[in-house]
């Protein structure tokens, strides 16, 4: 497997990601981290390593600048601006699309907390381009009147102990057209940290991501 870090450009500035490549690959999936967090994300990262097994690109990305991530420190504003995030994931789908080893892959996205608004936001962008959508313990309600225009199936993952974040996810999955799932992880608080509960993550992602890109 080939990785890389790679950068690109967005309307408003150079974003830098990781774009890992297995032998073979048969899909692209680009990764939109949550509040606070960086391409760096181990629960990422993680999720990242098990797509690559299962024979699917991955490409995460950091959604803030360097100093976007300064200012975002302090005011915790920016990590909530999901019109800017959702434009750094569709920035990056249009970079997948036109790089020469990527461009005739299938491109899903991969959004946690913040950043599954903005995965949502890009595939009702991209409706042609992004083929599937996974939320994991994400806030799809932040995507507001863009749910409806989603067109690739959408899997929702959300922990068993994480309550607000179930009922804001029931509430976007009922103003979502497209094909969707809700699956709830027993036991699992808001960042999937008890034992298991990632790897089930993983698992349900991987399924649905590789059903859906390879179909």
């Amino acid at each position: 497997m080939s990785e890389e870090d790679v950068r690109f450009t967005a309307a408003d500035a150079q974003i830098d990601g990781s774009l890992g490549i297995p032998d073979g690959a048969n899909g692209v999936v680009c990764f939109a981290h949550g509040s606070g967090s960086s391409r760096f994300s181990s629960r990422n990262r993680y999720i990242a390593r098990v797509l690559r097994d299962a024979g699917l690109a991955t490409l995460l990305i950091d959604l803030l600048t360097r100093e976007e991530e300064r200012v975002d420190a302090t005011t915790a504003h920016l990590r909530f601006d999901i019109p800017l995030l959702a434009r750094r994931v569709v920035a990056a789908c249009d970079w997948l699309s036109s790089r020469e080893n990527t461009a005739q892959l299938p491109i899903g996205t991969f959004g946690a907390s913040t950043g599954a608004a903005a995965a949502l936001l890009a595939a009702a962008e991209r409706p042609d381009t992004v083929r599937a959508v996974v939320s994991r313990g994400g806030r799809p309600d932040l995507a507001e009147d863009a749910l409806s225009l989603v067109r690739a199936p959408v899997l929702l993952i959300v922990g068993g102990l994480d309550h607000p974040v179930i009922e804001m996810n029931r509430s976007a999955a009922a103003r979502l057209a497209a094909p969707h799932e809700l699956v709830i992880v027993p036991g699992a608080t808001h960042l999937f940290e008890e034992p298991g509960t990632m790897e089930q993550v993983g698992t349900l992602a991987r399924d649905f991501l590789v059903r859906e890109l390879t179909a």
